[in-house]
């Protein structure tokens, strides 16, 4: 019996070809960005969130990121001497390793390093992230803020979502309308991992953990044809 059409295996074809594709696109504008800018840094991004990697790239719209296949990116440099697109370009690729991107730009180092040195945005946690503080919320009726603000300044959190706090795992109970905790809950403790629940009690009190942050690792200048590592600078 002949085989079916339908036996055949063709999105996975479609797929490879694509990613070939965009993996030669990649190659090439990587190569195309090394010699069309000064200096290449590889960074990498602590809690990733692509509303502020916009925001930078819009900050740096004279410039260029790349953040894609490492094994790609470091081909495209060159991963040796013989390899290499710019002379001594080599050394960069050693630091694209793990989830990092290439930036390149004209723009002079130093006032790279300043930027990205006090550039920082807080945000909500993610599920996964070690928690960078302990976040308890005291006994007795629960407000918005969760006891982060004095009770003056603050207002009782709605009835509405008890049943739902309580599925995220806090102990409460209902109260002629107000959400009572008979003994203090600690959401998150510093320096443990937090999970989905503790993640969306941490939103609904407005307690953010998460700073999105680019790393500087080091770059490459093409004048003097060398690569600086950041880390070694700063110390």
């Amino acid at each position: 019996m002949p085989k079916s059409k339908r036996a055949k295996v063709v999105h996975l074809t479609k797929t490879d070809k694509k990613g070939k594709e965009l993996s030669q696109k990649l190659f090439a504008n990587v190569q195309e960005a090394a010699d069309n800018f000064e200096h290449i840094f590889v960074f990498s991004v602590e809690n990733m969130r692509n509303s502020y990697l916009k925001a930078v790239r819009a900050e740096f719209s004279d410039s260029r990121f790349f953040f894609g296949k490492t094994k790609v990116m470091a081909k495209a440099l060159g991963q040796t001497p013989a390899e290499e697109h710019l002379t001594n370009l080599s050394k960069l690729t050693e630091y694209l390793a793990g989830n990092v991107g290439l930036f390149f730009t004209n723009r002079e180092p130093s006032e790279i390093i300043e930027y990205f040195a006090a550039y920082s945005q807080t945000d909500f946690a993610r599920a996964g992230i070690v928690a960078t503080q302990t976040f308890t919320i005291p006994a007795g009726t629960v407000h918005s803020r969760g006891g982060e603000v004095p009770e003056d300044q603050d207002v009782p959190l709605p009835h509405s979502v008890e049943t739902t706090i309580r599925k995220w795992g806090m102990p409460t109970r209902l109260d002629k309308g107000k959400i009572i905790l008979d003994t203090p809950y600690t959401v998150c403790e510093e320096g443990k991992v937090v999970n989905s629940h503790q993640t969306a009690l941490l939103k609904m009190f407005g307690v953010a953990m998460a700073d999105f942050k680019i790393d500087l690792k080091a770059y490459y200048s093409k004048a003097s044809e060398s690569v600086t590592e950041i880390g070694a600078m700063e110390e």
